[in-house]
């Protein structure tokens, strides 16, 4: 392409919370001020619902269309196509008029973490985890999909195809869509083997393979806005619009980790440890951890926890501590694991390593003498160790060493918090590159464009923008690894026969 250097794409990054629009260049650098940020509320209920109505969210996506485009002014001629990224993992049931007839049920939702029980007990689940790549949970679509035909059958019995918010986006803005290998793989639904639909699990759940969409790749893009949104946004009616990948997978573009030398760390409401594999590099993952996809030809593997920020702002506030950034010099002069407390951080549910969706916050060891500060440097503690774990798998997995990578760090709790990566890097006994990339997950989702347009040959060959790394303290890590295991001994009681 001539106008190559000029050309920028407008990457949309829907997650958990908030969603935004930014500008790119072709270098896949943000393009100043060319950023909108919308915040939505999530539907949540004692039984664990975390959900939210799917034309809601469009709007709320198209709000930030609507402000960049606004700033972009004449400049909004020089995007050439759109990228997206989602969170993963969600389910929503359309019609055959692609009207939503369920609302769009996210990871974090936990009501159907008994039905998950019950396909633990009727299939062999370590067989399914090695063909689909996750175990059963209530955040894939298998629980899911069961928990609907059982306590909302007569919507079950109406869907005419189930799909994640990325492909609905796409319905409602293009009347048609493409489901990413990315946002399949991650639906616990998807042979990673074949890349097709797993013809056991649907036919167990009583489900067609009609009612699910076709898969494509990552560059497998779309044109042509329908009805009033070629109208409002004609700067884009007539561009390509890239399929919808997992913000997971994005991420690890993004921070620039694409080899198994830099793995990703990210934490932001949730936190994860992933590490990009070529999908002939291993069979399957350990029975803790998952294996997704970002394209074909580069597939991810690691572990997710529920916790990460989120923990953090919950603790924060019911303690009536100030604003994290203004509680840690309190909480930094505190000495390491100096408080007498053993807490098991799951607050929205388990995911790796035991992938209990059920299981809830504890806090062992309080006395009348535990402070507010206390409890908020035995929180941190506490998702550090269990990202601890994740890693040990991984590094198992790998059979790598702490020296052989490196943890590239994104996501606001991390980018905020010195002391925070401090801890991880003691605990996992691995260095932690903060990332300079503020918008990782987007950035990924414009790189994988720019890499599907021809204007960057190979991803891989992307030096990652990184700050001073936090090195890891080997005596305090002692110290915390020490912690690790009486958590492990606290979780084997409450947890390990459930």
């Amino acid at each position: 392409m001539d106008d190559a250097q000029s050309l920028s794409i407008l990457a949309l990054d829907v997650g958990t919370s908030s969603t935004r629009a930014l500008l790119f260049d072709a270098h896949g650098n943000a393009v100043p001020d060319m950023v909108s940020q919308h915040t939505y509320q999530l539907t949540t209920s004692p039984q664990g619902e975390v959900s939210v109505d799917a034309d809601y969210l469009v709007d709320v996506v198209a709000q930030t269309i609507d402000e960049v485009l606004q700033k972009a002014g004449q400049k909004a001629s020089s995007i050439h196509a759109v990228a997206i990224d989602t969170f993963w993992h969600s389910l929503l049931g359309v019609d055959e008029h692609n009207h939503p007839l369920t609302s769009v049920i996210t990871w974090e939702d936990t009501r159907a973490f008994d039905v998950a029980r019950e396909l633990r007990k009727e299939f062999d689940e370590k067989a399914v985890h090695d063909r689909v790549g996750v175990r059963f949970h209530a955040s894939y679509w298998p629980a899911k999909l069961r928990w609907l035909a059982q306590n909302q059958s007569q919507v079950f019995q109406q869907v005419k195809q189930w799909i994640s918010f990325g492909e609905y986006l796409h319905r409602k803005l293009l009347g048609k869509s493409v489901c990413s290998l990315s946002m399949a793989s991650a639906t616990g639904m998807l042979t990673t083997k074949t890349m097709q639909w797993d013809t056991e699990l649907m036919k167990a759940l009583d489900v067609r393979r009609e009612q699910f969409p076709d898969i494509g790749d990552a560059g497998d893009a779309l044109k042509g806005l329908q009805g009033d949104y070629a109208t409002r946004w004609p700067a884009l009616r007539d561009v390509p619009w890239y399929p919808a990948i997992g913000d997971g997978a994005s991420a690890c573009i993004g921070t620039s980790c694409i080899t198994t030398q830099n793995w990703s760390l990210t934490m932001g409401t949730s936190s994860a440890i992933r590490v990009v594999i070529d999908p002939a590099q291993i069979s399957a993952a350990p029975l803790g951890l998952w294996l997704y996809f970002i394209d074909a030809k580069r597939a991810i593997m690691g572990g997710a926890m529920s916790e990460g920020g989120n923990l953090l702002a919950w603790l924060t506030d019911s303690f009536n501590l100030p604003a994290l950034q203004d509680a840690e010099p309190k909480v930094a002069d505190l000495k390491p694991d100096n408080h007498g407390l053993t807490i098991l951080p799951f607050i929205s549910g388990e995911r790796s390593i035991g992938w209990h969706a059920e299981a809830r916050m504890t806090i062992s060891g309080l006395s009348i003498h535990t402070t507010p500060e206390e409890v908020l440097r035995a929180g941190m503690e506490a998702l550090a160790y269990r990202l601890s774990v994740i890693h040990g798998q991984l590094s198992q997995a790998l059979n790598m060493q702490a020296s052989d990578h490196r943890l590239m760090a994104s996501g606001g709790a991390l980018f905020h918090s010195p002391l925070l990566r401090q801890i991880i890097a003691d605990t996992t006994d691995t260095a932690i590159y903060p990332s300079r990339e503020q918008e990782a997950s987007a950035r990924g989702a414009a790189l994988l464009v720019l890499e599907s347009m021809g204007i960057i040959p190979d991803l891989a060959r992307l030096q990652p923008h990184v700050t001073d790394p936090t090195q890891p303290d080997h005596q305090t890590g002692d110290i915390y690894r020490r912690a690790v295991a009486r958590q492990e001994a606290l979780y084997q009681r409450l947890l390990a026969d459930s």
